[in-house]
């Protein structure tokens, strides 16, 4: 009796480490019209991209931004556009960190970008499913940098995957009803 309660303790004291173990790494929270996620960022593997996302983060860029692009077999992507589809204003792209080991698995969260690769600036998209062929070297020779990873509201992210969406100007996979991100802020 006494063993069993010494490993039963010494299992409980190892989970509620586990629970309570604080990897250091910084967090954003987006509260969006569908609920909060919580996304902890990967600053040792990808430091360019997240101080990319951080400095649009303090600059409450994202503030009233919509997640413009949901694909339920692929990805949810905002982080550039108002309800309206305008595009706001960003700052100057930066270089592509997709060789740091990274995948973009579900629930990872990587940076948007164009054909050239250096091209990634505020857009930002959610894995709703493993997507190897996004990694480095992908299909295109240079993959998309993950810096980060849902670690709160993946059920959120699921209920943005399945809102319908349609065309809309010369824009696909639009929301029918936007999803706004309310605001986007630091949480540790």
């Amino acid at each position: 009796m006494k063993t069993t309660t010494l490993l039963f303790g010494a299992a409980l004291m190892c989970g509620m480490a586990a629970v309570s173990a604080d990897s250091g790494a910084p967090r954003v929270a987006l509260d969006t019209s569908e609920g909060r996620i919580v996304i902890e960022l990967a600053a040792k593997e990808a430091p360019k991209s997240v101080e990319n996302f951080l400095t649009y983060v303090k600059a409450g860029h994202y503030d009233g931004t919509v997640f413009h692009r949901v694909i339920p077999t692929f990805m949810v992507q905002g982080g550039g556009f108002t309800a309206d589809m305008k595009e706001r204003p960003t700052r100057t792209p930066i270089a592509l960190e997709s060789r740091n080991g990274l995948k973009n698995e579900r629930g990872a969260v990587a940076m948007a970008r164009r054909g050239d690769p250096d091209s990634a600036t505020s857009q930002f998209f959610i894995n709703v499913v493993d997507n190897p062929r996004l990694d480095y070297p992908s299909f295109d020779g240079n993959g998309y940098a993950v810096f980060g990873k849902v670690v709160q509201g993946m059920d959120v992210v699921d209920k943005i995957k399945d809102v319908p969406t349609a065309n809309r100007g010369p824009h696909q996979n639009v929301p029918v009803t936007p999803v706004t991100i309310k605001s986007a802020r630091i949480v540790k």
